[in-house]
């Protein structure tokens, strides 16, 4: 069994034992095992030895907040159990203090010149805004201000500094607040600000929600008028009923209508309109009218429902679908670089947009093979790299404010000051994993720049402790 030559059904069946029965065995030969092959006064062993300085227990300090989201009482606890050390409430303070004056001083050097494209975003804590701004590809973050309110003003003055900065974004992704959007045109009159098509798709996912537990509930209650009229039928009472059943099964049916037409709308939307792939703009444009269409038509059913999603979908078509137009001109580009037939390339866009079990993508797959020749893979590569470059959303910074919620304990023991350390951590921070292999044990600002930097303690000032070779 240990030498897992036969399975385990199989050597339960021969031995006539429960596979429960096998199992436990093989624990306790591995057991025995490792007893056997241990050696002596392994557990305590030294592994390797500290050298303890006072710059030492600085970074220790200083990474025990951020790294482990520890309280401040928390170091002094840490430091009493595993140093055998006292330390003072008022130096943790300190410590941290001098680490955000550090932070703030390279946040201040940063250069933005190079970020196409910015993501902006509000959250809040203790009732008061804070505006974040980031960078869609790399994921660095620009800006990150607690602020006493959120309007065109704050927003207007908070991207000139970032302007101060180098930032000059070919085009910026937000929600559709009037203040982020109003600051914006003040301070970047000639950058476009596109919708974010998460809020968009959110909204419609929240509809179908409620209308499906709306149908749930009318089905709900038309069985149990169904059971009354049956007990009533049993008394030859079914009459009393009749009415109030028939109005049931209509309220039924047009529930259950409503909420499968809206979850097919919302499919569309989410699919064919406001992906990546999909048709060309101008098609998308023309869908895109048919939902809004669509819901005017069944918006009497829930008005104060249906009514302010038609209206969002309404009066931002343009901003919502901006990403559509660039990815045709895109593939115009690349006709052009190729010389190739356009109809080509649109063709290659929809077979990689295709899922894999759709059986026509491998038939029109192999024919562009055929067709494009040696240039295949490199016209591949190509609109692959625009598919996967288009942006649609402000993700990062959904992700970045949701990382920021661990971290709001510290607001109360470093003051407004918290949030530059934050920046700093956050854009200097490698991350350990990532669906993205290029991101992998790399920083936003190593993304950012494009070469690499030390760590973020060290770039604090403190030397990291290596292990001897």
């Amino acid at each position: 069994m240990l030498a897992k030559s036969n399975s385990i059904t199989d050597i339960a069946k021969e031995n006539n034992v429960s596979r429960k029965f096998l199992y436990k065995q093989a624990n306790k030969a591995e057991q025995s095992l490792d007893e056997v092959f241990k050696k002596p006064g392994e557990e305590d062993d030294v592994l390797f030895y500290l050298p303890v300085t006072k710059e030492w227990l600085r970074q220790v300090v200083v990474g025990l907040p951020l790294i482990c989201h520890s309280s401040y009482r928390g170091v002094i606890e840490f430091f009493d159990t595993f140093f055998d050390q006292k330390i003072s409430l008022g130096t943790v303070s300190n410590i941290m203090h001098q680490a955000v004056e550090k932070a703030r001083r390279i946040n201040d050097t940063e250069d933005l010149s190079s970020i196409k494209v910015v993501v902006l975003d509000e959250i809040f804590q203790s009732g008061k805004p804070v505006l974040t701004v980031a960078d869609a590809k790399s994921g660095y973050c620009c800006l990150l201000s607690e602020e006493e309110t959120r309007d065109a003003d704050t927003w207007g003055i908070r991207l000139l500094e970032l302007k101060d900065k180098g930032l000059e974004p070919d085009y910026s992704i937000a929600d559709f607040g009037k203040g982020i959007r109003a600051g914006q045109k003040e301070a970047w009159p000639d950058v476009p600000c596109r919708g974010n098509n998460f809020h968009a798709l959110s909204a419609f996912g929240k509809l179908v929600w409620y209308l499906e537990n709306r149908a749930y509930g009318v089905m709900t209650a038309l069985e149990k008028i169904e059971r009354k009229m049956s007990h009533a039928k049993n008394k030859s009472q079914g009459n009393k009923l009749s009415k109030k059943l028939g109005a049931a099964k209509e309220a039924t049916t047009q529930a259950v209508s409503l909420a499968d037409d809206i979850s097919i709308l919302a499919t569309w939307l989410r699919e064919d309109i406001l992906s990546a792939t999909g048709p060309d703009y101008t098609t998308k444009c023309d869908l895109f009218d048919f939902v809004v269409n669509e819901l005017r038509y069944r918006e009497h059913f829930a008005p104060h429902r249906i009514g302010p999603l038609r209206k969002l979908l309404e009066n931002h078509k343009d901003e919502l679908l901006a990403f559509a137009k660039d990815l045709d001109q895109s593939l115009e580009e690349i006709a052009k670089q190729f010389q190739v037939p356009f109809s080509s390339i649109r063709q290659m866009f929809e077979v990689l947009g295709c899922p894999n079990q759709q059986n026509t993508k491998w038939s029109n797959y192999a024919h562009l093979q055929k067709q494009l020749g040696y240039l295949f893979s490199s016209i591949r590569e190509a609109v692959s790299e625009i598919i996967t470059n288009t942006i649609r959303a402000s993700s990062l910074a959904e992700n970045i404010n949701s990382r920021l919620r661990n971290y709001f304990f510290l607001r109360h023991q470093l003051g407004p000051g918290y949030l530059d350390l934050l920046r700093f951590f956050l854009n200097h921070r490698r991350f350990m994993r990532s669906e993205i292999p290029e991101h992998q044990r790399k920083s936003p600002a190593e993304l950012l720049t494009g070469e690499e930097q030390g760590h973020w303690l060290e770039l604090l000032g403190f030397n990291l402790f290596k292990q001897a070779a």
